[in-house]
């Protein structure tokens, strides 16, 4: 799967299969479900999780608890658009 097949994905009313931890809360994001996409990676303490979870906190305007996650994911704090970051988010963890 590539960006262009999990964009086709956001026009679905349910998440595919297949998408599971970080990739399911960026399609939840990228559907407008805050809430959902952050209880996704809450409590997962892997560092794709922390980066999705940064984003998130971004999006929302909470910067100090985005720093806060950027750095246990180990990633410099984002400063592009936030398009462009979950962009680059799905595809690295395609």
């Amino acid at each position: 799967m590539d960006l262009q097949a999990f964009k086709v994905l956001l026009k679905k009313d349910t998440p595919d299969a297949s998408l599971t931890g970080p990739l399911l809360a960026l399609w939840k994001a990228g559907k407008g479900d805050w809430h959902g996409a952050h209880a996704v990676v809450q409590d997962d303490p892997g560092k794709d999780a922390a980066w999705v979870h940064a984003y998130l906190h971004r999006e929302e305007g909470d910067l100090s608890n985005a720093g806060y996650w950027y750095q246990r994911a180990g990633r410099p704090v984002a400063k592009g658009s936030l398009e462009g970051e979950w962009e680059e988010i799905v595809r690295m963890l395609l």
